[in-house]
């Protein structure tokens, strides 16, 4: 997890070296890079319960993107529940290892969510996000995902969506168009 993590990371700053535009509202340009490496998706392996995981982070991104600090309370706490029923018993013993790791780490985050003013919430949103990136490339998923970065937010910060259309989850009304999609999963 840590190489996958690290990997990350190292994508993530190159993509930010060679990003030539700056956040603007209004800004749709799609950017692509060839040096970022494609999360591996395994079809076919995709349960009911990183489903229902997927869809809790989904909804907690769009609480965020509209600044809703107490729905984002609420669905952190559904997030959370989601995570904690996560069945890995279908995974070979190393991903059932990687997948406890991001599990236990993004429940603490989802946890922190439902007890944070918004602020907060979106501090362990950029953690969630790196955890729930890291389950789907284990999980797999038969839905199309965007990944979208925002270089601006703390050094730069990656999430997913389920549209292609950027709605930034880290400053909301602020800077709501904010980031570019980044790569597509799937």
């Amino acid at each position: 997890m840590k190489t996958l993590k690290t990997t990350l990371i190292a994508s993530a700053l190159v993509f930010t070296a060679f990003a030539s535009t700056s956040c603007k509202d209004g800004n749709k340009e799609k950017v692509t890079n060839s040096t970022q490496s494609e999360i591996q998706v395994k079809q076919g392996k995709q349960d009911a319960k990183a489903l229902a995981v997927l869809n809790d982070y989904f909804n907690l991104k769009d609480a965020l993107v509209n600044d809703d600090n107490s729905k984002a309370k609420t669905l952190g706490n559904t997030l959370a529940q989601s995570l904690k029923s996560f069945d890995e018993s279908n995974y070979s013993d190393s991903e059932k290892t990687e997948l406890k790791d991001i599990i236990e780490d993004a429940t603490e985050h989802a946890e922190h969510i439902s007890e944070s003013d918004i602020k907060h919430q979106r501090e362990h949103f950029k953690t969630l996000s790196k955890d729930v990136t890291d389950l789907i490339t284990i999980t797999g998923t038969n839905t199309k995902i965007y990944e979208q970065f925002c270089p601006m937010y703390d050094g730069g910060t990656a999430w997913l969506s389920t549209k292609e259309e950027v709605r930034n989850p880290y400053y909301g009304s602020k800077m709501l168009k904010c980031g570019k999609v980044q790569r597509e999963i799937n």
